[in-house]
């Protein structure tokens, strides 16, 4: 992400307390391209725009253990501050079965498979017999 885009004050830091004006594509492609290098599984991207007032998109992906899946919720949480000056909030690093991202606009799950199964995120918000766009699918 080119950071140099970013309004700054004389000080180097964003202009805009903290958030920079991104639109919620370039940020769900920034988040999309974090969950790759971190080796996120079935990462599914869901449309939200004129659904739901939460947020534009939802993104749900796996990781293979506790330890992947809090380490891609870090990974991600930092790559937002520092490519975006974006804090998210973060709920359920510490168990590292299902963590929350919410970065406003784009809102992340990211789960061990077994509770991605149990919990099947995804069937809620897509219509029956629909798809979501699926950013990636690794075996």
């Amino acid at each position: 992400m080119n950071v140099d885009a970013v309004p700054t004050a004389d000080h180097g830091q964003p202009v805009s307390g903290g958030h920079t004006d991104v639109s919620s594509e370039t940020l769900l492609e920034g988040i999309l391209a974090s969950l790759e290098d971190s080796k996120a599984e079935d990462i599914v991207r869901i449309d939200l725009r004129g659904k739901s007032a939460i947020g534009d998109y939802m993104v749900v992906c796996s990781g293979r253990s506790s330890r992947q899946v809090s380490a891609i919720a870090e990974r991600l949480t930092e790559q937002l501050k520092a490519d975006f000056s974006r804090s998210a909030r973060v709920e359920g690093k510490e168990t590292g079965d299902w963590v929350l991202i919410d970065t406003g606009d784009v809102i992340v799950h990211v789960f061990r498979p077994e509770v991605r199964e149990f919990y099947q995120l995804e069937k809620m918000w897509l219509p029956a017999g629909g798809s979501a766009g699926t950013a990636t699918a690794r075996a």
